[in-house]
């Protein structure tokens, strides 16, 4: 866990760099190149995908968050809190959370539009984002473990790589309130009323000393193997988009797999139950499949697409 890189001391203040951020810009740069790489092999101008990627990260971004918020409406619902700060936790994104099924589900009609509107061709266009995504998903995922959220289960199977969050890190907070771990005295406060972990930030000499020894219990770095799932996810959809297989095809591809790894993933994960066993991401992993299976018989009997518009077309 490393939330803060550095912090930047700038015309009398200081600016924290937040490892979260950095890797979602570094995702986001690095998802635009590969998409413009992708964009050129098809005559297409990929200047028009860096317009895309923007629109993909702030709508992505929204829909994320919000799919996170819902999934865990309880940590943003809190009576110890006050509607201000509850509220405040819900729209605080340096704070990590961000659900890969919200903010897919609000950039992809954004993006149809965008295409649409540009004159891309639509299935074209998909086939293109599609390894992009999952790049930027892989350094998300880099993010949540450098931020503490979105961790696994507990495991002590040392074998498959478990770690260990410190002290008020998310992971070490549920913990706490679950029962599972029992912090010092010194290091918990009340007012009679709410209970909670004192910041580190407010924390002095032998108590300082007490939350460095303390730690979560070891939980699978379930965020990481995110990251390799999907990097993986997107050099195959790279390797197929090169076969040149029916317009849209490398999309349904990457719905059908993501689908699957994300639901299977899910099960080294801490998230409430929505529906019987299944949680909401496993619930939307099924549909996921599901859709990209229907696609993939759909575009393949639509055939090749059209030729590249005019309008699209790189100039020569």
């Amino acid at each position: 866990m490393w939330q803060e890189i550095v912090r930047l001391h700038l015309f009398g203040r200081d600016f924290p760099i937040y490892g979260y951020g950095l890797m979602l810009v570094i995702g986001f740069l690095a998802a635009v190149q590969l998409a413009k790489y992708l964009a050129r092999r098809k005559g297409i101008d990929p200047e028009l995908f860096v317009n895309a990627g923007l629109l993909a990260l702030i709508m992505g971004v929204l829909g994320a968050r919000l799919s996170h918020v819902l999934e865990n409406l309880p940590d943003y619902t809190r009576s110890d809190l006050t509607f201000g700060q509850n509220f405040w936790n819900a729209i605080n994104i340096s704070s990590g959370g961000l659900t890969y099924y919200g903010g897919f589900l609000l950039a992809f009609p954004a993006l149809v539009l965008y295409a649409k509107f540009k004159k891309i061709p639509i299935r074209l266009g998909m086939d293109i984002i599609a390894p992009c995504l999952m790049v930027g998903l892989g350094f998300g995922r880099i993010g949540c473990f450098l931020n503490g959220c979105c961790y696994g289960a507990p495991s002590d199977v040392a074998a498959v790589g478990t770690v260990e969050f410190p002290y008020r890190s998310l992971a070490y907070e549920d913990q706490w309130r679950e029962g599972k771990i029992s912090p010092p005295p010194e290091l918990i406060r009340t007012d009679g009323r709410n209970v909670e972990l004192i910041p580190r930030q407010q924390l002095k000499g032998t108590e300082l000393i007490l939350a460095d020894e303390q730690h979560s219990l070891p939980v699978l770095p379930s965020q990481l193997y995110s990251t390799i799932t999907a990097w993986l996810i997107a050099a195959m959809l790279v390797a197929y988009f090169s076969l040149g297989p029916a317009p849209g095809r490398v999309f349904a591809l990457m719905m059908m797999v993501e689908g699957l790894t994300r639901f299977l993933l899910e099960m080294l994960r801490v998230e409430p139950a929505v529906l019987g066993p299944l949680s909401l991401s496993m619930v939307l992993g099924l549909l996921l499949m599901a859709g990209g299976a229907v696609l993939w018989a759909i575009f393949g009997r639509l055939g090749d697409a059209a030729k590249t518009p005019k309008a699209v077309a790189m100039a020569h």
